[in-house]
């Protein structure tokens, strides 16, 4: 019980997290820690009075230099639970997050020289660390994978919503911390369910989950009336969890199912609530994040400008207007770095950007993959039309056709849009219906459970789309 509890799902501020990754963090911080204290020892072992000073006041630096390698480990996946890669992708990442905590100490020891460490105990240390985080990591990945550690659910239904449960979280990385007993079926209703366990038990719902160390029941009927009422509450009053296919999507997936959802469920479901002291703190992080965000970027956006001029001419416009929907429906001009034609639309008919667009320039191949056509955007941010984190907005045009197809679409109007957000990290770039509609389901989970530990979560973890380009078209 004690591992299936690790393995599973807690909220935290709000926003539901894998509780084992979280403890795998803390481990990596301990062991960086540890990393820092041999490094030392050994860059300094011929040296004993340089060691004995060292370690003296080595403690704080040792704590930084810990907490910012698990932070750049973090904004680079090695903490998500769906991360699909395999070792290379994993070495990839943990060679990458190295180079962020070289570049962050850097601007630490500069701004902090007090918290300076000597660049061979800081190779030493990130050797140590790179070398334990490796071990870590393989030891990490057999266990969770181990079916023993995982909490055993079983689906109450066989018809489309379970399908949801059979076709949407069928990878193992959508699995950390759960595996699937079975499905229940119940009479009359269609079986659609092709994968796992099938069946019918021989005995009542509450003497089969005990029997069988069920943790978890999830209620996925496609007919509300045919709900066991009675058997549902015996499971709950015994200690086994009983949830609707809605809420488990939101443990487990970060995302609601737009498509099962009633409207009575957001109604009286909990979150969708903003304003007071939530909007003032996420307004001040915003201008901060954004002041710093400008005062760090200006060389580059400088030079794209330059670069956009040298491709197009010195008459040919840098920055790109355009209409979005933002706050409550409000329509605003988005600003960015001009990466298309002038005359990309020169029929004025809106439309989606696709793979390979023949309308975007050289340069700005480049500044969308490395999303820096968006830097213009601090702007919107510092006048207020935008936050640093929300749903990206969208066209009117898009809006109207999109609300008209895809229900509670205008939901995600209810928070300012984002120059990143929840569903930038969790869905690629999206140019149909039907992404628009996936990518909705992350957007009212953030809608859902904002906050300001999310944002910086989000804001962390953009540096993974930016360096991989993940959805950048």
């Amino acid at each position: 019980m004690l591992a299936s509890s690790l393995l599973g799902t807690r909220r935290v501020f709000k926003h539901h997290v894998h509780v084992a990754y979280y403890w795998l963090a803390l481990l990596d911080a301990v062991l960086f820690t540890g990393a820092c204290y041999l490094g030392t020892f050994l860059y300094f072992l011929r040296d004993q009075a340089l060691l004995d000073s060292h370690l003296e006041t080595l403690l704080p630096r040792a704590l930084v230099f810990a907490i910012t390698t698990v932070l750049a480990m973090t904004s680079l996946g090695l903490y998500q639970p769906r991360l699909r890669e395999g070792l290379n992708g994993i070495l990839l990442r943990v060679a990458g997050s190295l180079v962020l905590v070289t570049i962050a100490m850097a601007a630490t020891f500069y701004l902090l020289p007090s918290l300076h460490l000597w660049r061979g105990v800081l190779a030493y240390s990130s050797v140590l660390a790179f070398t334990s985080c490796l071990i870590t990591r393989v030891i990490f990945a057999n266990t969770v994978e181990l079916e023993q550690f995982k909490r055993k659910i079983l689906v109450l239904g066989t018809g489309q919503r379970a399908l949801n449960i059979a076709e949407r979280m069928r990878r193992k990385s959508d699995r950390r911390g759960f595996r699937i007993a079975g499905y229940v079926r119940t009479e009359g209703e269609d079986t659609l369910v092709e994968t796992g366990s099938v069946f019918t038990p021989s005995e009542p719902l509450h003497d089969y989950a005990l029997a069988h160390d069920i943790r978890q029941i999830v209620v996925a009927l496609d007919d509300p009336g045919a709900l066991p009422a009675e058997e549902l509450m015996h499971c709950r009053t015994s200690g086994i969890e009983v949830v609707n296919i809605l809420d488990f999507f939101e443990q487990e997936a970060s995302k609601i199912l737009v498509e099962e959802a009633p409207r009575e469920w957001f109604i009286y479901s909990d979150g969708f609530a903003a304003g007071g002291a939530k909007n003032r703190g996420k307004r001040a992080l915003d201008l901060l994040a954004a002041f710093f965000l400008l005062a760090g970027t200006w060389p580059l956006m400088l030079l794209t400008a330059l670069a956009i001029k040298l491709e197009d001419g010195w008459r040919a416009p840098v920055i790109f207007r355009q209409k979005r929907v933002g706050l409550n429906g409000r329509v605003f001009d988005v600003l960015k770095f001009r990466s298309m034609s002038v005359d990309a639309e020169g029929d004025g008919k809106a439309r989606w950007a696709t793979t390979n667009d023949s309308r975007v320039t050289r340069v700005g191949q480049v500044i969308r993959k490395l999303r820096i056509d968006e830097l213009p955007q601090i702007v919107n941010v510092l006048v207020g039309d935008m936050a640093l984190v929300g749903p990206r907005p969208e066209r009117p045009e898009f809006v109207r056709e999109l609300s008209a197809s895809i229900p509670f679409f205008d939901k995600r109007h209810c928070v300012k849009p984002g120059i990143t957000g929840w569903a930038q990290l969790n869905y690629p770039y999206g140019a149909s219906t039907r992404d628009a509609l996936h990518k909705l389901e992350y957007d009212l989970y953030y809608v859902k459970n904002q906050s300001l530990f999310l944002d910086c979560l989000v804001i962390l973890q953009t540096a993974e789309v930016i360096l991989f380009g993940k959805g950048a078209r």
